[in-house]
């Protein structure tokens, strides 16, 4: 089995993030920092570090902030450099000429509608998906993890995270087969099933690595849950035609499209830090004791 390398990855970046209002009204809400990193970046570099050669942004009205992050900011690397400032922080940000490529998703249809959006760009190889809300960290890190898995498997391999069965209905969820390590055969998948009715609660958090075949799935633009074109729905599909696994991630992800997730991975990451951990950690004991 000849086992394409996954070079390039898919970055849906369309939303409006309503759930943060009033910081996302003229603010992209990938560009959200957690500490002092835009989400964005940290999904990018998650991609770059594992391989990835091609960044591509589905996008939308309104992200021109996030276009901006990452090319060349003239003004303030000529004031930087004249005032004698180290360039470092900002230096590896700027992509290589041709990355990121960026194509607009008019309408908010559903990620599905989303990946299917990049398909002239993915062509014929295979191709990992990364959702910026959700930040995963780990050493070396999901994406990475998840290639290393897929280069041994091929086919299509996807997250695997176990949640509480309270959860399972806000969820794409895994229906699970065998079992090898952090690899888990998947003979079907539900998107936000019922509650009490969840095959397993293996829920996918957006990371994927996927066949091309599944742009060809989604031309179809079949809606489902929500009246979304879903791509759990496509990839459903896939399964029994081609290898299909979720790959459990040995690390930390924290849901930074909730509040309570963005709050309190701002609060493990600044504790994690040599610079600010130990005035942040000192501050939260104050507060809790």
């Amino acid at each position: 089995m000849t086992i394409k390398p996954v070079r390039k990855a898919i970055f849906p970046v369309a939303g409006l993030g309503t759930r943060f209002l009033p910081a996302t009204k003229a603010m992209p809400k990938e560009m959200l920092t957690v500490v002092d990193k835009p989400l964005i970046q940290y999904a990018v570099e998650e991609a770059l570090e594992a391989g990835i050669e091609q960044i591509i942004f589905v996008t939308g009205r309104g992200k021109g902030a996030l276009e901006d992050h990452f090319d060349v900011s003239f003004e303030l690397e000529t004031t930087m450099r004249a005032r004698g400032k180290s360039l470092s922080l900002i230096e590896n940000i700027r992509q290589q000429p041709g990355s990121p490529v960026y194509v607009r998703q008019q309408e908010p249809l559903g990620l599905g509608h989303a990946v299917w959006c990049a398909r002239e760009i993915v062509g014929d190889e295979p191709f990992a998906v990364l959702l910026p809300d959700e930040l995963m960290v780990g050493t070396p890190n999901f994406m990475a993890q998840m290639v290393n898995a897929y280069n041994k498997v091929g086919g299509n391999v996807i997250g695997a995270l176990e949640v509480g069965a309270d959860e399972t209905d806000k969820y794409g969820i895994i229906s699970p087969g065998k079992r090898d390590g952090a690899l888990t055969e998947v003979t079907a998948l539900v998107e936000k099933p019922a509650k009490g009715s969840a095959p397993s609660n293996l829920m996918i958090p957006g990371r994927y690595i996927l066949q091309p075949e599944v742009m060809k799935i989604l031309d179809a633009k079949e809606t489902g849950a929500g009246g979304e074109i879903q791509l759990t729905d496509a990839m459903a599909k896939l399964i029994g035609n081609q290898p299909f696994h979720g790959f459990t991630f040995d690390g930390e992800r924290y849901d930074c499209g909730d509040k309570t997730g963005f709050v309190t991975a701002n609060l493990a990451l600044a504790m994690a830090r040599a610079d600010i951990g130990p005035a942040v950690r000192a501050f939260a004991e104050k507060r809790l004791g």
